[in-house]
């Protein structure tokens, strides 16, 4: 956002100053700004189209062609700085150090040191031309050799035959050798001009050659190891973005074919070594393939293919048609994944619960109930807890809209140059953004920050729509009056717009007070034992981890292990050396053995010889001696001809050296220790991906030297693992003790002593509802902790753990009872919360979670109600549970898509009121001493 608004304000300053002497040295900052702007985010690059067209109004007389010329030329430089700058340079120096060091057995970073040499050189000689000794030749050969240095290095590295090679190339050559005949002498100094902006935009671009510096120190946060020119063109390349298809390509009825792409390398210790081939899809090939395809995604991991159906009016069944497509590009993809987004910045914004496109989350709202209703249903029906009471609740009645759009149409009518302009930004910061992300549903979390730059631009419109409002006035109102006209349209436009808003959306957009990434992730290091291993699953968990013991110092004997990371091998090779106060540790594998795509997936076999698929085998033995061989007997072929390596069994054994998990107080005295773990991994799994392969080696090298925990046993199921870990506080622990819950002592310790809860002590500060999803986690984990005392016979001690909780986290700030999506999960883990409270004798603090939860639970089922004809809650859950199982029942479209909240709103309350019988008038019993 900050280098979007600086190169605009840019070429307005150099608009300003073009006629006087130096004025270019604005457009030679402006790449400048935009080579350092790619460290940021690529969205800068947008503003170039609007950045011609002012370069174009203000040195040419406007034509109709001439305005189509220069939109085409800002979208063609464009399209130059992301393929040549961004991507080819890189890939360039990355291509000539494989050469020269592969070839001619010099050392790393030979080649691509030469690289930029030679571009500098050819750089400098390109900008020593002068007029007055022009030479038309020079130009053609100059042009020659910079296709030279830019193409024939990716050329030479890239997958195809020779020929397609050598004819891409030549055709190359031809282009440059004709450009040079455009390049006249009157036309010398854009030349340069061109060079000028081009060597800036590399020197700003440039300042991603720290990652290598970084990268080569072996620091503790090394993503993707950026330690040579190679591991540096991928991490430019953003390949762990994948690829979709934008103009052209299939539907998701039919997926799109793999071929292979180029050889990938990868730093050996003496040379670079093949590390596999590139997959990549072939858009084009599939039968269906058709222009903008909008539906394209065949996965329906996070409910894609459910969503072109529900946005486009598709039937199960039915194959997509162009006018689905269309419907699906206007409904989800700007509707949903753009409008929306704007209208809550300048119209209102129904409360902050992440949005599925039902009519209760996260939708757009103008404040005025009539429209409102109209669309979305009653929302005075709507819980508090989403409404009222929900700081991301935001009304602004459409004043910032409409005085947004009444300064575009006065800017279109007074300058329409300008608008122009306006109008290009506007486009290419928002329209084009959702054109070129081709967006698959459902999106893993909202994406409004995608398109600030066209909330920028729309608000240089309400600017303007001030000025319209003062000539109205001046017109209408005061006779003339220019001096009053001003303070009415400033006064009248400041308290209708900037106050309202700040007034309705300062609140849910404060940070100020709120420590809760630091403090979960205290919490979840806290927890753990010195020394151990943390497995963290998931970017929310993992970058506060990193920032608590990178910045902050907590806990660093703490190794953190990112579980989305290990399926690669520059991440597991992190692991062979030291981090912090953290020692390195064994993983069975071999750099070798991992390199590239190796092992990326390994695959269950059942006719491996000597392996009885009822038995259990040694861990450490399958993976090291028959998972990490590449001899025939344990690997086969796969259709694609590739090698695959095998794993010859779904269940496995772990030893337990009693005495070192007594010595270094893994288990406890009194605990029934088993003599080996048995890992049994579902029958259905086909094959161990390279992260599961990396968990079970490091478990089984361990041999229980070091603590092995975790942030969630949710992930851990499918590798066997869940029925061994214990609850410490926040973290779990792998302990050799079946069902071993909760370390009872040590968790209330940490509890009590050691847990911070994100300062939600404090009255006033806001939580999202991704913060209040962590909060739940800490509620839960201290429901867990109470149940596990109060079955140890500690009521007391659990009574404390629960009232520690609610001391120290405000209902006013994180209420027991709250709507949630996903399935009622918030009130859940309260109801949880609630029966450790009952169950420990703490009637006081269930009296209070009682009575949240319960008015949370009603207000739902009101709700729910309201969206369709039936009137009673029983027969309302008994349709919802109908529809759930297939069988049909009678709700209504709006009240089909909550049926799973409609059900677990009614069995909570259902439950709520039995225990409310069970307890009531019971009084608290002490335990004894």
């Amino acid at each position: 956002a900050f280098f979007t608004a600086l190169v605009f304000w840019a070429i307005l300053k150099w608009e300003h100053h073009a006629d006087q002497p130096g004025a270019d040295k604005w457009i030679v900052f402006i790449f400048y700004m935009m080579g350092l702007s790619i460290g940021v985010h690529l969205l800068n690059l947008l503003t170039i189209s609007a950045i011609v067209m002012v370069y174009y109004f203000r040195r040419f007389k406007p034509t109709t062609w001439g305005i189509v010329f220069a939109l085409l030329t800002g979208i063609v430089i464009t399209g130059l700085v992301q393929v040549v700058v961004i991507q080819y340079t890189i890939k360039g120096a990355g291509a000539f150090d494989i050469f020269f060091v592969n070839s001619l057995s010099l050392p790393f970073f030979s080649g691509f040191g030469l690289y930029f040499v030679l571009l500098a050189a050819l750089l400098t000689w390109g900008l020593l031309f002068k007029e007055e000794k022009y030479s038309p030749l020079k130009i053609r050969l100059w042009m020659v050799l910079f296709v030279l240095i830019i193409a024939l290095p990716v050329l030479i590295n890239s997958a195809g035959g020779g020929g397609g090679k050598f004819f891409k190339l030549l055709i190359g050559l031809a282009i440059a050798w004709c450009a040079g005949y455009i390049i006249k002498q009157h036309a010398l100094r854009q030349f340069k001009m061109a060079l000028w902006c081009f060597a800036f935009m590399l020197l700003g671009y440039s300042t991603y050659f720290t990652t290598l510096i970084r990268s080569n120190a072996d620091v503790s946060v090394d993503m993707y190891n950026v330690d040579n020119p190679v591991s540096l063109v991928g991490y430019l390349s953003r390949d762990q973005y994948g690829d979709w298809p934008i103009l052209y390509g299939p539907d998701f009825t039919d997926p799109a074919p793999t071929i292979e792409g180029a050889d990938v390398y990868a730093k050996g210790k003496n040379n670079y070594e093949v590390a596999g081939k590139a997959i990549v899809q072939d858009w084009g090939a599939a039968p269906s393939a058709h222009i903008f395809p909008r539906m394209w995604n065949p996965s329906n991991d996070r409910h894609e293919v459910d969503t072109y159906r529900d946005f486009s009016g598709m039937s199960e069944g039915d194959q997509p048609t162009m006018s689905d497509n269309i419907k699906y590009f206007v409904r989800y993809q700007t509707g949903w994944m753009y409008l929306r987004y704007f209208m809550w910045n300048f119209s209102g914004k129904q409360n902050d619960l992440e949005g599925f496109g039902n009519v209760r989350d996260g939708n757009a709202i103008t404040g005025i109930s009539f429209i409102d209703d109209m669309f979305l249903g009653d929302q005075s029906k709507l819980p508090d807890s989403i409404h009222k009471n929900n700081k991301s609740y935001n009304r602004m009645y459409l004043l910032p809209f409409i005085l947004g759009i009444a300064g575009l149409v006065f800017q279109a009518l007074k300058a329409k140059r300008d608008f122009i302009v306006t109008a290009l930004l506007f486009f290419f910061t928002g329209f084009a953004i959702v054109l070129y992300l081709n967006q698959a549903g459902l999106q893993p979390r909202e994406r409004d920050y995608a398109y600030a730059g066209s909330f920028y631009v729309f608000a240089l419109w309400i600017g303007l729509g001030v000025i319209w409002v003062k000539e109205i006035l001046e017109k209408f109102a005061f006779k003339g009056k220019a001096g009053l006209a001003n303070y009415a349209a400033a006064g009248l436009c400041f308290l209708a717009v900037p106050v309202l808003m700040g007034s309705q959306e300062w609140d849910d957009h404060d940070r100020s007070k709120k420590t809760l990434a630091r403090d979960l992730a205290r919490d979840y290091l806290e927890s753990c034992p010195p020394n151990a291993i943390l497995f963290s699953f998931g970017d929310n968990d993992t970058y506060p981890l990193w920032y608590a013991q990178e910045v902050e110092g907590i806990r660093p004997d703490v190794r953190v292990m990112v579980n989305t990371l290990l399926g690669t091998d520059w991440y597991m090779n992190e692991l062979r050396y030291k981090v912090n106060e953290s020692a390195p540790f064994d993983i069975i594998f071999t750099p070798e053995q991992i390199m590239g795509d190796k092992r990326n997936v390994s695959y269950f076999v059942n006719d491996v010889p000597g392996y009885d698929k009822s038995k259990y085998y040694d861990l450490y033995s399958v993976l090291k001696n028959v998972t990490g061989s590449d001899e025939p007997a344990f690997t086969r072929q796969a259709g694609n001809g590739n090698t695959v390596n095998l794993v010859p069994t779904h269940k496995f054994s772990v030893p337990v050296d009693l005495n070192t998990v007594r010595t270094n107080g893994t288990v406890h005295e009194g605990d029934s220790v088993v003599s080996e773990l048995h890992l049994d991994i579902p029958e259905q799994r086909n094959f161990l991906v390279k992260n599961d392969l990396a968990i079970l080696a490091i478990i089984a090298a361990n041999k229980w030297n070091r603590p092995i925990c975790f942030t969630s046993p949710q992930e851990l199921g499918d590798l066997g693992l869940s029925k061994y870990v214990r609850l410490r506080g926040l973290s779990y622990q792998l302990v050799p003790v079946l069902n071993g819950n909760v370390d009872n002592d040590v968790a209330y310790k940490t509890i009590m002593e050691k847990f911070t809860y994100g300062n939600a002590s404090t009255p006033g500060v806001y939580y999202d509802e991704e913060n209040r999803r962590h909060l739940n986690s800490i509620k839960f984990a201290h429901a867990q902790i109470a149940m596990s005392l109060v079955d140890a016979g500690k009521k007391d001690s659990a009574r404390k753990v629960l009232e520690h909780f609610d001391q120290n986290v405000l209902e006013s700030n994180f209420p027991y009872g709250m709507t949630s999506n996903q399935g009622n999960l918030h009130d859940y883990f309260s109801f949880r919360f609630l029966q450790a409270c009952y169950e420990s004798g703490d009637l006081t603090l269930a009296a209070k979670v009682t009575a949240s939860l319960k008015k949370d639970l009603q207000q739902q089922m009101t709700y729910y109600k309201s969206l369709g004809d039936i009137m009673r809650d029983e027969e309302l859950a008994a349709n919802a549970n109908m529809m759930l199982q297939g069988k049909g029942g009678n709700l209504s479209d709006r009240q089909a898509r909550f049926a799973q909240d409609i059900l677990s709103t009614y069995q909570l309350l259902m439950q709520m009121a039995e225990w409310d019988k069970q307890y009531h008038g019971n009084s608290i019993k002490k335990e004894g001493p």
